[in-house]
């Protein structure tokens, strides 16, 4: 069993982000294919269509643009490791190094919330990030979700959607631009 150096892959943010989602380490096959929840039983995706609409079936490109589009951006909270296979149980501890997450968060204006995607991607987070955290970002809410991994079997897809509901109002979906010219209309 070989524990080999892995690399993330760059975050995907624009200076828009309301919501950032931050997981521990992408899983072999996402970084593979260079693609953030790339396997095809991983809910993130089909839980994004459910929160802000966007389409799973889309080519990658344009998923990432339109989730940054509904105020998304995504990143992890481990920028590099020793990891055998894909599970969080996996990693070597001690081998981690964390991206740098706090001079991210610092260029994020309209950030209003860090979700983290699973336990390991939060417990990296309050070990080396929330301590190095810029004063204006310490206030800011950061959510402990149910991984969408489908490791996390135990959670169905309808089950993680009212765990990530919290999110629904931070984001812009075509569900909520109807409903607010509906609103303006009155």
């Amino acid at each position: 069993m070989t524990n080999d150096v892995l690399r993330g892959l760059p975050a995907q943010v624009n200076a828009q982000c309301r919501v950032l989602v931050l997981g521990s380490m992408p899983g072999a096959m996402s970084l593979q294919q260079a693609q953030y929840y790339a396997h095809p039983r991983n809910r993130f995706w089909p839980l994004m269509e459910a929160l802000c609409g966007v389409d799973p079936g889309l080519d990658y490109a344009t998923r990432l643009q339109r989730l940054q589009r509904a105020g998304v951006g995504l990143w992890d909270v481990i920028g590099m490791c020793r990891r055998s296979g894909s599970l969080d149980a996996a990693i070597v501890r001690g081998s981690e190094v964390a991206n740098p997450l706090p001079a991210l968060i610092a260029t994020l204006p309209s950030l209003q919330a860090i979700a983290c995607n699973g336990g390991a991607a939060h417990a990296a987070f309050v070990r080396w990030v929330q301590p190095a955290l810029p004063v204006m970002a310490i206030a800011l809410p950061v959510l402990a979700l149910p991984s969408t991994s489908p490791a996390n079997a135990a959670w169905s897809l309808p089950r993680l959607l009212e765990a990530w509901e919290p999110l629904r109002p931070l984001l812009d979906s075509p569900h909520r631009a109807a409903q607010q010219a509906a609103d303006s209309d009155v």
